[in-house]
């Protein structure tokens, strides 16, 4: 082929691009032109204005400099490897880290010759930078997908993104124009309680506690439900810290003498906000603090994510879809029983089904919930909010926690009526349950005939895939644990915790273990005839109820958990 006048001045990718003819020349040369004054690279502007068709774009680039080719469509992205490279310069460049192998860094890319891109990745991750040539469009759809599952994830936190003076916090509600701020919003003050707030919130965290004492100030957070310490700023701060949270959270700083309860927002991103619920309690040295973080997509991760095993979910589900009814979760505090309240809430949360809760307060805000704060000071109780649903056409109702008599007799009543009901009770079994609604003063035949499904469940910590190691357990002591000798036959392997840099001694996250407990008509029929908690196990048993125990060791059967854990969070 000739090579024309107009050619000849070309170099590289837009040559090429000639040469094939995906482009004309004069388009080329025009769009150069035009990315370079929009400080936009050659490419993406070519794609962008359907000026050529990226899948030839990449094709050509791949061919001319010999760089390998990749469908972005055919791979999962590593957020892991993503975090390598700072997000401005993967904005700034518009690249997208793919894979990491020892020192080398794969980096998708639609232009090879972009070697400024390549360059400052490899001096800001210090590795070797291997380019993969993808289509632009892919490319750029990718990396908003990746960046909103970083910014979702939120362990990609890093201190230099934000400024720590001045991160958007609010409350609840107006502040008290009155009131001091002269020590409260002194900057080193105001840097440590974000610098703390932020931390948490990057290493998954899910309460801070600042606690004062005679001679010390200790902040601790609770990591995979173990509180472990992580700071102990000077004695002379705690005052300070404890006034700067109250003013954040909208407290009365000068009432240090009952408890206060408040609510902090703290905006990270236009598209991510977290929420802290905060309480003040009076302690012989000073007030001590403690926040709930409250994150709205653990409401988002999906049935799947929770830990129900394939049985246990079908079972969840298919009460989710009756009419009627009541679903009831259980288990101590900290155990998961609003996520996995919200989870099923989530499901159901279409616009054809009016749905209002209850709560003491409401930790999670979903779009298209009517969710209602008890507040027992001003007469409205569980027992109010109830009533008051039942005159608003509802379908769905969700009650915080089922706490007296009046509360249960109403939920019972709605689930008899035509609605279906979720909540939650301190119990620590399915079975103890209906026994707890019976000791509280329901009617027996009202509970058989309204509550349809009980969860009990507990948060255990998953070991952490990159470090755990094969545990050597004789077989008598696994038999003692409560294996089948079936499961010991099996060649099952045991794993235990290590600990590494990308775990929690050994651990790193948590997942639920459950007993799913259908009401049967049989179980109906024993707490009608003043049965007890041990003879309704004994029919969940008979009717292959799998308890908190078996569940928690199919958990450790199946390499997610370790022995360990399982005996921490479960009672025999």
């Amino acid at each position: 082929m000739a090579v024309t006048a107009s050619q000849s001045i070309l170099s590289g990718l837009p040559r090429r691009l000639v040469q094939d003819g995906i482009v004309s020349e004069d388009d080329v040369l025009q769009a150069t032109e035009a990315a370079r004054k929009e400080r936009t690279p050659l490419v993406a502007y070519l794609v962008g204005h359907e000026m050529a068709d990226a899948r030839a774009v990449a094709v050509a680039a791949s061919h001319e400099f010999g760089v390998p080719l990749l469908d972005l469509d055919a791979i999962e992205i590593d957020l892991d490897c993503l975090r390598e490279v700072d997000q401005k310069l993967l904005n700034k460049h518009r690249v997208l880290p793919l894979a990491r192998r020892g020192q080398r860094l794969f980096l998708a890319i639609s232009d090879p010759t972009n070697l400024q891109a390549i360059d400052d990745v490899k001096f800001q991750t210090g590795l070797r930078v291997d380019p993969v040539v993808v289509e632009q469009d892919k490319l750029e759809e990718q990396i908003t997908k990746a960046l909103e599952a970083v910014d979702t994830s939120m362990s990609g936190l890093d201190d230099d993104d934000f400024d720590l003076e001045n991160l958007d916090v609010t409350g609840e509600d107006d502040v008290d124009d009155e009131v001091t701020r002269d020590d409260i919003e002194d900057a080193p003050v105001v840097r440590f309680v974000n610098k703390v707030l932020l931390d948490a919130i990057k290493r998954g965290a899910s309460d801070i506690h600042f606690e004062p004492y005679e001679k010390i100030f200790r902040v601790r957070t609770r990591l995979d439900g173990v509180l472990s310490e992580v700071a102990l700023p000077p004695i002379a701060l705690a005052k300070k810290v404890i006034a700067r949270l109250k003013v954040m959270s909208r407290m009365d700083i000068a009432e240090r003498r009952v408890p206060q309860d408040g609510r902090i927002k703290m905006r990270l991103s236009k598209n991510r906000a977290i929420d802290f619920r905060v309480n003040t309690c009076p302690t012989l040295f000073g007030e001590k603090v403690v926040l709930r973080i409250l994150d709205p997509a653990s409401a988002k991760l999906g049935i799947d994510a929770l830990g129900y095993d394939e049985k246990q979910k079908a079972l969840y589900l298919k009460h989710l879809a009756k009419p009627y009814g009541m679903i009831l979760v259980t288990g101590p505090t900290g155990s998961g029983k609003t996520v996995s309240l919200y989870t099923g809430l989530n499901i159901l949360n279409t616009v054809d089904r009016n749905i209002s809760t209850a709560e003491d307060p409401a930790e999670i805000n979903l779009v298209g919930i009517n969710q209602v704060n008890v507040n027992p000071k001003v007469g409205l109780t569980f027992a109010t909010a109830l009533r008051a649903f039942l005159r608003q056409d509802p379908d769905i109702i969700m009650v915080g926690e089922i706490r007296d008599i009046e509360t249960a007799e109403i939920a019972i009543k709605a689930a008899q009526t035509g609605h279906l009901v979720l909540s939650t009770l301190h119990t620590n079994d399915a079975p103890k349950t209906l026994s707890r609604l019976v000791d509280m003063g329901v009617k027996p035949y009202a509970i058989a005939t309204s509550v349809s499904l009980i969860i009990a469940q507990r948060l255990a910590r998953k070991l952490c895939d990159n470090c755990k190691e094969v545990r050597n357990v004789p077989h008598e002591a696994l038999a003692k644990e409560g294996f089948s000798a079936a499961d010991i036959k099996s060649g099952m392997t045991i794993f235990g915790p290590v600990g590494c840099k990308k775990c929690n001694d050994g651990y790193k996250g948590r997942l639920g273990i459950f007993q799913v407990m259908e009401v049967s008509e049989k179980m109906g029929r024993i707490i009608m005839e003043g049965g007890n908690a041990m003879q309704i196990a004994d029919q969940a048993t008979k009717e292959g109820v799998q308890d908190l125990r078996q569940s928690g060791l199919n958990k450790v059967k199946d390499g997610i958990t370790s022995l360990e854990e399982i005996n921490r969070v479960t009672i025999e």
